[in-house]
């Protein structure tokens, strides 16, 4: 087993690293004068099974772009079979036409990914399940819930919770956590300006949520509008206690400033994207998901399930 970094987020991938007790192997990345990526391996990988750790960080286009190069120099070095470890896939938000004239980017992303030669992908939460349709080899599916559910359990008491699903498309999902602590389920009903982006609407609240711990749940937070909207809502229909958790954490601005000014008081997100300094804030935990990477590696390297690691649960 080799494990290499990209330079989007090292410290992640130093701690995948350490759960498996393997060394990441080096890797010379540099720029040359023009901004072009150059790749070298210090060491022999011919024959090794080599996983690429890469989450797509801003710069996106750099960190997707390094990640294609190394995966390149891989093959091009005879390694064995190369895993692209994305814990954050780039692009992911267009995953189909909602519009005439537009790109499917996530489809483009794995095109580019197969093409440079990935023998196999490893992602967290995808924006939606299908994104694993677009590609022609196997792709590990991986999903943050054990971890935010442990934390759930360990900090929140089940039987005063509502799990509030921020639209339509993450009800299947926060079902599944309501499921799991037996608690109940609410919904947001929200809508999109034709023709924009990075804006929601918060219309009502489906599910009784009057005085209740209220949690919202979404994979992903960039600019914090549609979360926002959404606990203004819960806090204008009398929920009590409001928690915010997602797996991605973008933080685009403002989204910083909208957290720390929305009625929630706590934030909780994993770190498959780095957070640095002044993206962090009072309201905000991070948790690792290190170890289910760590697991998941390990279980394609042996040549084992991946899905029984989440209990099937992982495949939609």
């Amino acid at each position: 087993m080799v494990i290499v970094s990209g330079r989007s987020h090292p410290e992640l991938a130093e701690k995948i690293g350490a759960l498996l007790d393997v060394d990441l192997s080096e890797v010379n990345l540099r720029e040359f004068a023009n901004g072009e990526i150059h790749c070298r391996f210090d060491v022999s990988i011919r024959g090794a099974d080599v996983f690429i750790v890469q989450t797509h960080s801003s710069p996106v286009n750099d960190a997707l772009m390094e990640q294609l190069i190394m995966i390149d120099a891989a093959k091009r070095a005879s390694a064995k079979r190369i895993t692209a470890v994305i814990p954050n896939y780039g692009y992911a938000r267009q995953d189909r036409k909602s519009t005439g004239r537009e790109p499917i980017t996530a489809k483009l992303v794995a095109d580019m990914l197969q093409v440079a030669g990935v023998d196999r992908v490893l992602s967290v939460d995808f924006h939606s399940g299908q994104i694993q349709g677009f590609f022609d080899v196997p792709v590990d599916h991986l999903v943050a819930a054990p971890v935010l559910e442990d934390y759930l359990k360990a900090n929140a008491n089940p039987r005063e919770l509502v799990v509030v699903a921020p639209d339509a498309g993450r009800v299947k999902v926060a079902e599944r956590y309501a499921q799991h602590l037996g608690c109940d389920l609410a919904l947001v009903h929200k809508s999109r300006p034709r023709g924009t982006t990075n804006v929601a609407e918060a219309r009502h609240i489906v599910g009784d949520v009057e005085g209740r711990h209220c949690v919202l749940i979404d994979d992903m937070i960039d600019t914090a509008g549609t979360i926002v909207a959404a606990c203004d809502l819960l806090k204008a229909e009398g929920a009590g206690e409001i928690w915010v958790m997602a797996t991605h954490a973008v933080f685009s601005p403002p989204a910083v400033d909208r957290l720390f000014n929305a009625p929630v008081s706590r934030v909780i997100v994993t770190d498959t994207l780095p957070l640095p300094p002044e993206r962090r804030f009072e309201k905000l935990e991070i948790l690792s998901i290190a170890s289910i990477v760590a697991d998941a590696i390990s279980a394609i390297f042996d040549d084992t399930s991946v899905s029984e690691l989440f209990g099937g649960e992982n495949l939609v």
